[in-house]
C-alpha cells in the first residue's frame, strides 16, 4: 500500500477551526514578516483544544475543518487549556460544539443508549446537567424497550427530559472549561499525544 493510498484510508485528525491570527500573537515583539500564522482548533473526536503554527498558504475561516496532521496545512500543534485560548477562539467554542453535537446527533444519542454505572453510586448519566436519579432512570428504562434513535425521539419517550443536545454541549462545556472536574465524559485533553 502507497503512502497515499494509506492517507485516504486513514483519515487525519480532524478539528474545527476556532480562530485563525494570520500575523501570529499581538503580543510577539517579532517583526510581521517573522510571525506565523496561528491556528486555534477543537478536535472533533476528543474535543482537545489545539493552538497551531500553520503553512502562509493555509486558507481557512472559522468553523472550517482541517487535518491536523497534513503537514502541508500544519506545522505544529500543541494542546492548550481552556483559558490559554484568545477570547475570539474561546467566544467561538460553544458555537462549534453545539454546531458538532447537531452535525453527529446519533454519536450523542448513543451516549444516552450506551451510558453505563461509574460507581455503585454514580452512573454516567448523573454528570449531565439536570438529571437526577429519577430522570436517569427514566432514560434508562426507555432505553431498555429499545435504543433510542434521535434528540427528538429521546425528548418524546423520556418524560421530564427537555433538550438533551443542549445538556450535552452543557456537559461538554463544563469539561473544556473547569480543570478539577474528577470525571470527564467526552473531553480527552492531549489525546494521542
Amino acid at each position: 500500500m502507497t503512502e497515499d493510498e494509506r492517507a485516504d484510508e486513514e483519515p487525519g485528525v480532524a478539528a474545527v477551526v476556532l480562530d485563525l491570527l494570520p500575523h501570529g500573537r499581538a503580543e510577539d515583539d517579532r517583526p510581521q514578516y517573522r510571525k506565523q500564522p496561528l491556528v486555534y482548533a477543537m478536535d472533533v473526536d476528543t474535543f482537545a483544544v489545539y493552538e497551531c503554527i500553520v503553512s502562509d498558504t493555509t486558507d481557512v475561516s472559522i468553523g472550517d475543518r482541517l487535518d491536523l496532521e497534513s503537514a502541508e496545512i500544519v506545522e505544529s500543534r500543541n494542546p492548550i487549556d481552556y483559558e490559554d485560548l484568545p477570547s475570539g477562539a474561546a467566544s467561538e467554542l460553544e458555537y462549534a460544539v453545539e454546531d458538532l453535537v447537531a452535525d453527529e446527533e446519533q454519536r450523542f444519542v448513543d451516549f444516552y443508549n450506551d451510558a453505563q454505572p461509574i460507581t455503585l453510586r454514580l452512573h454516567q448519566l448523573d454528570l449531565l446537567p439536570g438529571i437526577g436519579e429519577k430522570l436517569r432512570n427514566n432514560v434508562i428504562d426507555e432505553r431498555e424497550r429499545g435504543p433510542f434513535e434521535s434528540f427528538e425521539e429521546l425528548e418524546s419517550r423520556v418524560s421530564g427530559l427537555h433538550n438533551p443536545e443542549e445538556i450535552v454541549v452543557e456537559r461538554i462545556m463544563a469539561e473544556l472549561q473547569e480543570e478539577d472536574l474528577k470525571y470527564r465524559t467526552f473531553v480527552r485533553s492531549d489525546a494521542g499525544e
